[in-house]
């Protein structure tokens, strides 16, 4: 199975071991640096690859 680009908030909250709405927060501050670098964000997601970098810097 191929994972998707996108990660939802209960995949954040599984991979960090932080509750849904935790996640869900990570998610939109993650989404607010994406837009003030002009990128297209998904509400409620976030691409794979930049929360990667985000926790493993």
């Amino acid at each position: 199975m191929q994972k998707s680009m996108y990660v939802k908030a209960s995949e954040v909250a599984e991979m960090t071991g932080v509750s849904k709405a935790k996640a869900y927060k990570m998610i939109a501050q993650m989404n607010e640096e994406l837009k003030s670098r002009n990128f297209i964000v998904i509400s409620g997601r976030v691409p794979r690859k930049y929360l990667m970098e985000r926790l493993y810097q």
